[in-house]
């Protein structure tokens, strides 16, 4: 099954700049071969339910392995199997709305 996710994955105990570890968690989502988006405050997953969930795992632990004693993460996520749809799809979607008003 097909899941689109926000994931914001918040190291804590590691002092204010966090942008290694989200590095490093880009990585791991970039490895496992999905598809995302970067933004401010998360990044956008789309992929397999086993695949997404995996690699959420993984981040995980690597950001543990890099020294973070806790991590605290906020995760939403949606799945449709009445079509197809992808993370522009749903941009897309909003965006020509605005168009036409």
């Amino acid at each position: 099954m097909k899941v689109i996710a926000d994931l914001c994955v918040v190291p804590m105990g590691v002092g204010v700049s966090v942008s290694k570890y989200v590095t490093a968690c880009e990585n791991v989502l970039k490895a496992a071969g999905l598809k995302t988006k970067l933004h401010a405050y998360g990044t956008n997953i789309e992929g397999e339910w086993d695949v997404v969930f995996d690699a959420i795992k993984r981040c995980h632990e690597v950001v543990h392995e890099m020294g973070a004693p806790r991590i605290t993460t906020t995760l939403k996520f949606g799945t449709r199997i009445d079509r197809s749809q992808t993370m522009e799809d749903k941009v897309d979607s909003v965006q020509k709305r605005l168009a036409a008003e």
